[in-house]
């Protein structure tokens, strides 16, 4: 028996009143998610355990089968795993958004999700100005990157606010605070005076995008979290495919095989296509390949209906329907997302999600469609998201 898990991230949401009531996964044409929902059991899943952050690190956390109570210490060392950042004792990292801050407010948390070449000149720029042995910036993808501090464990206090729980929001009103915060905030400041002026940005606005003027940090973490391998766990050989660091960090951490595959990306130019086939692919050496998509979640963080819908249309057509061809019979498949990201808040919620089982073993429950109403209304629900992959795995 082979095994599939498809994470469709973010694509869970709220009714939208200007839409009809419907949320984007009742909007968007799934007709392969629909077939498997038939003949598939679907249910609802709590992948954040009460009061914990409904943070992709914690959720997906607990979709791979790890209970975050025990394992999840922040996001930002899990991203560093991922881009090969040690993170020693005495060591903090924080994520490091490019933003963009127009008139006090916060204009666009991804500086319109800006390219990763010129996202790196500017984390250049940084690192020559601001630099030091005890402190370094780190280039990643797009708007995402690390910042590392040495002897600064007083940090990890400050209270920190993710950038894109609050666009168009007043900035001032949600600088870091607290304990260990002060440095946190110089930082910031300083590098609006680096970046303001940079040439990157001023091809930005001439070509009529989003500068982006600033830096913004958030969810700081310490030291990795040892963790059992995911082969350890369930006895199965597993691979991964994401465009972003948090999942392919995740992967590492699990010792997962991390897949490289051409067109794999974060947002709307991913090439499904492929993604679905390399994947696929890696099962002729694995037992389990997890895929993760980003897109529809940088939609919904966005605000764009008509983008996380057609996100999650290409997904249906360019991944699902791959996953429903291979190898009739043989393929256990868990879809889902990871925590929904309502286009009403733009950001992440703890609301559970609806999964769906299919395959071997898996037999209809009454859902016609893959929607969080059609989940609701089977009365199928895992109050323990991690043990959602046991579950898969037959145990």
């Amino acid at each position: 028996m082979k095994y599939c898990v498809l994470i469709i991230d973010g694509a869970a949401g709220l009714p939208l009143a200007e839409r009809g009531g419907k949320t984007c996964l009742e909007l968007a044409a799934t007709p392969n998610l629909d077939v498997m929902a038939k003949a598939g059991t679907l249910g609802l899943v709590r992948t954040v355990p009460v009061g914990m952050e409904p943070s992709s690190a914690c959720a997906c956390m607990s979709l791979l089968g790890y209970d975050p109570v025990l394992y999840y210490r922040g996001r930002a060392t899990i991203e560093a795993v991922s881009m090969g950042i040690p993170v020693g004792e005495g060591e903090v990292v924080f994520r490091c958004n490019l933003v963009s801050i127009k008139d006090g407010k916060m204009r666009d948390y991804s500086a319109g999700h800006i390219g990763s070449r010129e996202a790196g000149e500017l984390i250049g720029a940084l690192n020559q100005e601001l630099g030091s042995a005890n402190l370094r910036f780190y280039p990643g993808v797009s708007y995402r990157h690390l910042l590392k501090l040495k002897d600064s464990e007083g940090t990890l206090g400050a209270n920190c606010t993710p950038p894109h729980d609050i666009p168009g929001r007043p900035v001032d009103r949600y600088l870091p605070g607290g304990p260990g915060s002060e440095g946190l905030r110089d930082l910031m400041r300083r590098s609006e005076e680096i970046l303001r002026d940079h040439p990157v940005n001023a091809a930005r606005l001439a070509r009529g995008e989003a500068p982006a003027n600033a830096i913004w940090l958030f969810w700081g973490s310490g030291r990795v979290p040892r963790m059992p391998s995911f082969e350890e766990v369930y006895g199965l050989k597993a691979a991964i495919t994401s465009g972003v660091d948090l999942l392919r960090g995740l992967g590492k951490m699990m010792m997962m095989e991390i897949l490289e595959i051409d067109g794999v990306s974060d947002g709307p130019d991913n090439d499904y296509p492929s993604q679905a086939k390399g994947a696929l692919a890696a099962l002729e050496n694995h037992d389990l390949v997890v895929i993760h998509i980003e897109a529809p979640d940088e939609a919904g963080h966005s605000g764009a209906v008509a983008d996380k819908i057609t996100a999650i249309e290409k997904a249906d057509a360019g991944v699902v329907s791959r996953i429903r061809a291979f190898r009739p019979g043989e393929l256990r498949v868990l879809v889902m997302p990871d925590h929904p990201t309502p286009i009403a808040v733009r950001t992440h919620t703890a609301d559970p999600v609806p999964f769906l089982f299919w395959g071997p073993g898996f037999g209809a429950n009454g859902a016609g469609r893959f929607t969080e109403v059609e989940a609701r209304n089977t009365g199928f629900f895992i109050d323990e998201g991690y043990k959602i992959m046991s579950r898969l795995a037959g145990e």
